[in-house]
C-alpha cells in the first residue's frame, strides 16, 4: 500500500492509497479522496477482506496513516502483519512505486479532474484496464488471469499429485 497525491482542476488536493497484491500483481483498490485517515484504511482493508480473504502480509511506507493505533489494531485483531520499510528507502517497496508510477503516468497525468465522481470513475476504469485487459511483463499474461489460474490450480492439484499422494497411502 502507499499514497500517491495529485490535484483536482480547482487546485483542492487529491489523495489516493493504491493497494497492490505483489504476487498476482493485481491493483486490488485505488481509494481516492480528499482526505484519508487511518480509520478510513483500516476499514476499506475490512471491506476488501470480505470479498477477497485478508493477506498474510502488508507492505507499506511509515506514513501517519501505517503506523498510528487505527491500523495497528485491526492489524492485531485480523493476524495480519504489517512489514514497514525504513524511512527514505522506497526501493524496499518497489513493486508499489513502480505500480504508482505507471498509475499516475497513465491516469493522473492523462485527465482534468473535475470532480471526485469523474475521478472515481476515471481512475476505476483504468484500475479495471490494468488488471484484465493487458498482460504483465513478468506474468505473461493479466494479473486477473493469473490469479485466476492460480485459484483453479489451488482448488484442482494436478493429477501427477494426486497419483504421488496415492502411492504414499499404498
Amino acid at each position: 500500500m502507499d499514497f500517491v497525491f495529485d490535484a483536482m482542476a480547482d487546485g483542492k488536493r487529491l489523495k489516493c492509497l493504491t493497494i497492490v497484491d505483489d504476487c498476482f500483481r493485481e491493483a486490488v483498490d485505488i481509494l481516492m479522496d480528499r482526505g484519508i485517515s487511518a480509520h478510513y484504511v483500516a476499514r476499506r482493508l475490512s471491506e476488501i477482506g470480505r470479498f477477497r480473504g485478508l493477506p498474510l502480509t502488508i507492505r507499506t511506507d511509515q506514513g501517519p496513516e501505517f503506523t498510528g493505533n487505527a491500523l495497528d489494531q485491526w492489524v492485531s485483531q485480523h493476524g495480519v502483519e504489517i512489514r514497514l520499510i525504513q524511512a527514505g528507502k522506497p526501493t524496499q517497496n518497489a513493486f508499489i512505486e513502480s505500480f504508482n508510477g505507471k498509475f499516475r503516468d497513465e491516469c493522473l497525468n492523462e485527465h482534468w479532474f473535475k470532480s471526485l465522481a469523474y475521478v472515481r470513475e476515471a481512475i476505476n476504469a483504468w484500475r479495471q484496464d490494468y488488471n484484465e485487459a493487458r498482460p504483465h511483463s513478468s506474468l505473461g499474461m493479466t494479473p486477473s488471469e493469473f490469479a485466476a489460474r492460480h485459484r483453479a490450480a489451488a482448488r484442482h492439484p494436478r493429477t501427477d499429485d494426486l497419483d504421488s499422494q496415492l502411492k504414499d497411502f499404498n
